[in-house]
């Protein structure tokens, strides 16, 4: 059967090829006879032309015609459907995964975590190791979350997607989302401010930009609130804090663009976490409005530094088993030394600011080791701490019971040591299993040593007395200044 005239294109000879088509079979060529080699295979012969054409200017023009079908150059080409194919073809080739990744559960805070596993960290010096959607590691997507268990963070899934081809049903969450995911929780107050710490450290360097939400995960379960602790932080810092539920559809959520943060304060230097948690601590002064005018005492006429001592107490679990004791002790050291004066305070008590208050009128905090000790951020630099342990804690607790040393290291203060009561003869009724044993003495209560917190509270508050002195001028004529730079970012 021969093709009609409006099937092929017979060209009567080379010179009726236009300068423009010229240089296109010359730039094709090459993939033109790739092409006809592959449509050979998949195509019948050319049936034998009527026309006197040679067999070169047929096989030209039935190449060309096999270019027009490949990249459907006609003039009847829908466009807009063409892309809405191609859009509907992107929009189901997105791969959904688990957040949490069982199969990293041993090294589940190490390297890429368990939490989106597939994706590799963006490092900066100094700075925690974080991941930005869109960006160029991602190629342009965005990150997008389905599913909101609160126990098991498998059945949460992430995907990435194209912002011009979203999947089916998927809501765009605009401006800017923070992520977190903590092997921790975020009622605790340590383990909540460390996994947050990371957030204010970009909003800091990353021009100020205040995100629009937070979705908070914990090995990989959605959490949809804070502690109200740290709630009220954040809120003194970022203003409008607003944890994301997901009760909008079914799923899944785009955002417009995201940071995820998923190591707590990880590679960040020890400089960068001193600026982050200045920031933090000025921004609750000012949210609390907190007057920092006791800072020198009158004494025969002449200012004097104040030496702020403060032992912050708790209820329950660790407290003092006879807290008028160790009082006493702290009282008569104080009053042994001029300007010192003794603040005893319940932290349960406490609302956020009157905890801001107080310890931004602080310079020596002593309390048993718990979450109250986490004020001691709202001291100023350089103010010391000292901490009290049940017995048990120093041989059975492992590197947790260092946590308030390491926060005074981020925060610019002086960790001043502890005192761990002795454990003697152990009372566990599991003696050979020290993992069983310890949260046997986990919540106990605190012994005191009469002798020892005598010559430690001494030794402390005269360390501070001589320091204060020697930045007497500084202290008392340059007020610090709640609206200065350390409170701004960027």
């Amino acid at each position: 059967m021969e093709r009609s005239t409006n099937d092929v294109y017979k060209p009567k000879s080379f010179t009726y090829y236009s300068t423009k088509l010229l240089v296109f079979l010359s730039l094709t060529l090459v993939l033109l006879l790739i092409l006809f080699d592959i449509q050979a295979l998949q195509t019948p012969l050319i049936p034998n032309s009527s026309s006197s054409s040679s067999s070169v200017s047929a096989l030209t023009s039935w190449s060309l015609q096999q270019w027009q079908k490949v990249f459907n150059i006609n003039n009847n080409f829908n466009y807009s459907s063409e892309l809405e194919k191609m859009r509907s073809k992107l929009r189901d080739s997105v791969t959904f995964l688990p957040l949490k990744d069982i199969r990293f559960t041993e090294t589940a805070m190490e390297g890429h975590t368990w939490f989106m596993s597939s994706v590799n960290d963006t490092y900066e010096d100094d700075e925690v190791e974080y991941n930005y959607f869109p960006s160029e590691a991602s190629k342009g997507r965005l990150l997008c979350i389905t599913g909101r268990d609160i126990h098991d963070g498998g059945k949460n899934l992430y995907g990435f997607a194209w912002p011009e081809s979203l999947p089916a049903s998927a809501t765009l969450l605009d401006g800017l989302t923070y992520v977190s995911d903590t092997h921790y929780d975020y009622t605790n107050l340590f383990h909540g401010i460390s996994a947050m710490a990371p957030f204010v450290g970009w909003y800091k360097r990353k021009g100020c930009q205040k995100p629009t939400r937070w979705v908070l995960f914990h090995w990989g379960e959605l959490r949809t609130e804070m502690g109200s602790w740290l709630q009220k932080l954040m809120e003194a810092t970022f203003r409008e804090v607003k944890v994301e539920v997901f009760e909008r559809g079914s799923g899944p959520f785009c955002f417009e663009k995201a940071v995820v943060m998923r190591h707590n304060l990880g590679r960040m230097g020890k400089d960068k976490r001193v600026e982050v948690f200045d920031l933090l601590r000025c921004k609750a002064r000012v949210f609390c409005n907190v007057s920092l005018t006791d800072r020198a005492v009158e004494i025969n006429g002449k200012l004097m530094p104040a030496i702020r001592l403060t032992l912050l107490m708790r209820k329950g679990a660790r407290s003092f088993k006879n807290e008028l004791a160790v009082i006493q002790i702290f009282q008569r050291e104080c009053a042994r030394v001029e300007g010192c004066k003794l603040t005893v305070a319940q932290s349960e008590d406490l609302s956020f600011c009157d905890q801001v208050r107080l310890m931004s009128s602080t310079d020596i905090v002593a309390s048993p080791h718990g979450a109250q000790l986490t004020n001691l951020v709202f001291m100023d630099r350089n103010s010391s701490v000292m901490e009290f342990f049940p017995k048990g804690w120093l041989e059975m607790a492992g590197p947790g019971q260092y946590a308030h040393h390491w926060m005074a290291s981020h925060s610019g203060m002086k960790h001043q040591g502890a005192w761990w009561e002795p454990l003697g003869e152990k009372e566990c009724p599991y003696p050979e299993q020290d993992h069983h044993c310890f949260s046997f003495y986990k919540n106990g209560q605190v012994g005191h040593n009469e002798t020892f917190f005598t010559e430690w509270s001494r030794k402390v508050i005269n360390q501070v007395k001589i320091s204060k002195l020697d930045q007497v001028s500084k202290s008392l004529t340059n007020e610090p200044q709640l609206n200065s730079n350390i409170c701004s970012c960027g």
